[in-house]
């Protein structure tokens, strides 16, 4: 039996429970969880923004030590520590042949398949978005285990599965920002700030963070920002005043909501680039004039888990950790239990701190 926390159904309240974990059949690894982060994806999981089958243990974003594996695996033992990957993708849809992992069509199966049921013969349980790691353990298949490169401290590790790959891979895979552009982050959650470190490592001259609270400042300009602008009506003016009048070179909207976008649209100087990377819901529109598109001829694209391809940014992402130029502990605002989840999940919805981990007993 392992704790988890367990959505009952969508909208309902978190549940500490005790569930029960299969063996690991062929394909698969068990893994003892280290930390997990809470992403804003599994609040839009637990509210129905997005779509997850119920009931579910959340959580998507973790690190841990591989405790056991099935028949057919070799890429990872027991004892290994590894990341772990939600979106491991298949390497034979379309869209893996094209190149791009990161929409790869097998992706999403896991999460849509009950691994393990509550305990004493309870219901079957789907792990949120196929990796269910807001539990003391969880079983995956073994390509959605990354083994961790060495120099990395294995609970601050967890941050890498989702928030530093989705910001690192916007900055340098979708927006390819390069030396000497202004960079404009909005949204200064754990993506954000795994995108603004992202920024300053690609070289960004001004690294302007836009967020709704004040109290993101200090967080901002640890993690690289130049200049900080509180969100409202006047966020482009004061943007491009702090970019030479122009405006940003790219901008990064990294919160999902339609004015936010708007915003880090219109904050982009003509033929900037705009990449939406946080996950909005389906009644969030934005809207543009048809004139406008023509006349200032920017870029807006969507960006998928920062389009990156895990098992190559990982290593990469790794030596930057090593030498010093991220930081993982410094995007950390609060380390709970199983018990804080909801509490990490108001304080997303207000607008608070950055990322909250889920520490697990005896996590080094």
């Amino acid at each position: 039996m392992v704790r988890a926390a367990v959505l009952p159904a969508v909208g309902a309240p978190l549940r500490i429970a005790e569930i029960e974990l299969p063996e690991p059949g062929p394909g698969q690894v068990r893994v003892r969880l280290a930390a997990a982060g809470v992403c804003h994806s599994d609040l839009s999981l637990s509210n129905g923004t997005l779509r997850q089958p119920v009931p579910a243990v959340l959580g998507h974003e973790g690190a841990g030590t591989v405790t056991a594996v099935g028949e057919g695996v070799s890429r990872v033992a027991p004892g290994d520590r590894v990341v772990l990957n939600w979106a491991p993708s298949c390497g034979a849809c379309h869209f893996c042949g094209l190149g791009e992992p990161w929409l790869c069509a097998a992706s999403g199966a896991a999460a849509t398949t009950p691994y393990a049921r509550l305990a004493h013969g309870g219901d079957e349980l789907y792990p949120g978005l196929g990796t269910a790691v807001f539990a003391e353990e969880t079983v995956v298949a073994a390509d959605a285990a990354l083994p961790l490169p060495e120099g990395v401290p294995l609970t601050e590790a967890a941050l890498l599965g989702c928030a530093v790959l989705t910001g690192y891979g916007a900055v340098h895979h979708s927006a390819r920002v390069r030396p000497d552009e202004s960079v404009a982050v909005h949204g200064i959650g754990g993506v954000g700030l795994a995108a603004l470190q992202a920024a300053r490592i690609a070289g960004a001259d001004t690294i302007v963070a836009v967020d709704v609270s004040p109290e993101k400042e200090p967080l901002a300009r640890a993690a690289g920002a130049t200049e900080f602008v509180l969100a409202g009506d006047t966020t482009a003016k004061r943007v491009r005043e702090l970019t030479g009048g122009h405006g940003a070179d790219v901008a990064l909207e990294c919160a999902g909501r339609a004015d936010a976008i708007r915003a880090a649209w219109s904050c982009t100087r003509r033929g900037g680039r705009t990449t939406v990377v946080g996950v909005g819901g389906r009644d969030q529109q934005v809207t543009f004039t048809a004139l406008e598109l023509f006349h200032f001829g920017r870029t807006l694209s969507g960006c998928v888990y920062g389009n990156s391809d895990p098992a190559k940014d990982l290593p990469v992402i790794a030596e930057h950790v090593r030498a010093g130029l991220f930081d993982l502990s410094a995007m950390v605002t609060g380390r709970i239990g199983l018990e804080g989840i909801p509490e990490a999940f108001a304080a997303m919805l207000a607008g608070r701190g950055g990322r909250s981990l889920v520490v697990f007993p005896g996590a080094q």
